[in-house]
């Protein structure tokens, strides 16, 4: 984690003083390779901290954090851009150091303590990577992973070919298409708390199910109606969609992982975003100039309905074991009492 907000602040700086596009280039290339290090290490964090049961409440939260700082930050760099880009890198490459330096002084280690040699202290690189294949090998986890990322496939649609077709086809301009992007990051923070806690007590595997088929209804909508105001119905039922997803797979990734490779398993996690994210826009722009760009999300609809019956699978061949079934809180368990 601290790794990786010290490089989030040098590669700010390095882009605010890039004067040449082929630096660019360069600069995209490292930062596309490094830029995304921590995010296993803060997804294992909360799964180090957090109980079973409260795991997925937590990274709910986590996600309103973001969705706070999308609301907010977006509006704040707006503002500064206009008077300095440079300043805007600046102040970004000050922010990621100042958090770094006060999560060193005031963040304990939560890693498990595991029983190892001296030699395992010290693992190489190697060792490291070597580690992996038990990762890999995980069959119902990778089957997991490949459920989710159909569904990613078709989700990340919504910041990339989504604006795209609603310009050329329905004539949407990009100002009110960011309208619609701030109505979903308004509509997380009013609503993830209470979705993270209701669904809970429910199967995960069904979960993850369920919010595949709000995907499908909504990206589905794009695709029939034609309408500003049934656009913003269809994000705003993606967006549901997508706070049951989310905790709920981060969730379901810690309870596949053992204590000691939790950070391992959250990294390879992590490949369904970054594998849908390199395929899906090139592949959806070639359909977009197709004769129908209609057809778009009536195949997105189509990759969903495969991710549904995916999750389904997995609920039939993995929900009726211990680390898949929801554990009731104290206050439920109080109750029941």
């Amino acid at each position: 984690i601290l790794f990786g907000l010290t490089f989030s602040g040098l590669s700010s700086l390095l882009f605010g003083f890039a004067g040449d596009i082929r630096i660019l280039y360069q600069l995209v290339v490292i930062v596309g390779l490094l830029s995304r290090m921590a995010i296993p290490a803060h997804d294992a964090m909360i799964a180090d901290i957090l109980p079973d049961e409260k795991r997925q409440e937590g990274f709910g939260i986590l996600r309103v954090g973001f969705n706070y700082a999308w609301i907010f930050g977006t509006a704040l760099a707006g503002l500064i851009a206009a008077q300095s880009f440079l300043a805007l890198f600046i102040i970004d490459a000050v922010l990621s150091v100042t958090v770094a330096i006060i999560l060193y002084q005031y963040l304990p280690e939560t890693k498990p303590t595991v029983s190892h040699t001296e030699e395992n202290k010290n693992d190489s690189l190697f060792k490291t990577v070597i580690g992996y294949n038990v990762v890999i090998r995980d069959l119902a986890f990778m089957s997991f992973i490949f459920a989710g990322m159909i569904a990613l496939i078709v989700y990340q649609q919504q910041y990339s070919s989504m604006a795209v077709y609603l310009r050329d086809v329905h004539n949407i301009s990009s100002k009110s298409y960011g309208v619609m992007l701030s109505i979903t990051g308004v509509e997380v923070v009013l609503l993830q708390f209470w979705i993270s806690r209701t669904i809970r007590k429910y199967s995960p595997f069904l979960m993850m199910m369920l919010s595949a088929i709000f995907f499908l209804v909504g990206f589905g909508m794009v695709g029939i109606v034609g309408s500003y105001a049934l656009f913003i119905l269809a994000v705003i039922t993606i967006t549901i969609g997508e706070m049951i997803f989310f905790p709920t797979s981060s969730a379901l990734t810690a309870n596949f992982a053992p204590a000691d490779m939790r950070g391992r398993y959250m990294a390879v996690a992590h490949l369904a975003w970054l594998i849908p994210a390199t395929v899906g826009p090139g592949a959806a722009g070639l359909i977009l100039d197709g004769s129908n760009p209609d057809q778009l999300w009536y195949i997105a609809a189509g990759l969903c309905a495969v991710s549904t019956f995916g999750f389904y699978t997995l609920h039939r061949w993995l929900g009726t074991q211990k680390r898949f079934i929801p554990t009731q809180t104290e206050s439920t368990a109080s109750t029941a009492s």
